[in-house]
């Protein structure tokens, strides 16, 4: 399932791809079309592809990254290969990380491939952007579309309300009401990626565009609805335990204090139901909570 800032990330490099691949290539690229990513062949989708045209066109595809999967680069190697296939052009891989924990040692840029023999038969390069490591004052001095990197770049904590104001000025000078908006929803969602969620919301309180942004309206209601939802499992399965207790007390008698501290990390509804409909089968609380 795909988190919030994806879909979010994402709709600004199918808006912006120009600007983007500027940012993260470090150069101006000239003429960008977005591509279908679906690489349905394998069940799976990369995050973005792009066709960079001129006389030599060649694809670029970006893969943006907040977790440490441990077979990243032989995924990013994949989907390199396929669009190859797909589209007959030369494919840069550019990875994006988009916090420290994102990173691992087997992200060096480069995968290589031996045989049982130690010959190297394999290699493959690809690119990887760390963004903490980009400087926040060449982000706010890039184009509007890459804005909401910024806050997650290298900027010190006392910086950032002052990076906040200033990334406020130029949006209201050249990003439409809903563009702003937008920009501001992806900064919010990419600023949880790396804060605390009271942080981003007391640095953000005070941005108008951002309270009217669809996008941040409805990640409040999810926010709302999941919170309602995990503390109704979490009565059921409080009162769950409490029942569960009881009727073992009844059978078998009081519970040691180490039976008692294993139900009460139980937060499964289904197993503590499960263990009420065993009571009248198991001869003690250590035979019950093994089963």
């Amino acid at each position: 399932m795909s988190k919030p800032f994806d879909a979010t990330t994402k709709e600004l490099l199918e808006r912006h791809p120009r600007a983007w691949l500027k940012l993260l290539l470090g150069r101006d690229v000239g003429q960008v079309r977005v591509v279908d990513a679906d690489l349905s062949t394998i069940t799976s989708e990369a995050d973005k592809v792009f066709r960079v045209g001129g006389k030599k066109p060649w694809m670029v595809h970006v893969e943006l990254v907040s977790s440490r999967p441990p077979d990243l680069p032989l995924r990013i190697q994949r989907y390199n290969i396929l669009v190859r296939c797909r589209h007959k052009l030369p494919v840069q891989s550019v990875v994006v990380l988009l916090r420290r924990e994102a990173d691992g040692p087997n992200l060096s840029g480069l995968l290589q491939d031996h045989l049982p023999n130690g010959v190297r038969y394999h290699e493959f390069l690809y690119d990887i952007v760390r963004v903490w490591e980009r400087p926040a004052e060449e982000i706010l001095a890039g184009d509007i579309a890459t804005l909401p990197l910024a806050p997650i770049a290298s900027v010190s904590s006392a910086g950032l309300p002052g990076l906040i104001r200033r990334m406020e000025d130029r949006l209201k000078r050249e990003a439409t009401p809903a563009a702003a908006a937008d920009s501001w929803a992806a900064t919010y969602l990419l600023m949880g990626l790396v804060y605390p969620e009271t942080v981003a919301k007391a640095l953000l309180q005070g941005v108008r565009n951002m309270k009217e942004s669809t996008t941040y309206q409805a990640i409040l209601r999810e926010g709302r609805a999941e919170g309602k939802a995990e503390g109704k499992a979490e009565g059921k399965a409080e009162e769950a335990r409490r029942i569960l207790l009881r009727q073992g007390r009844k059978r078998f008698g009081p519970p040691k204090a180490a039976i008692k501290a294993k139900i009460e990390a139980i937060t499964d509804l289904d197993r503590l139901e499960q263990l009420t409909d065993r009571i009248l089968d198991a001869k003690s609380w250590a035979e019950l909570i093994a089963g």
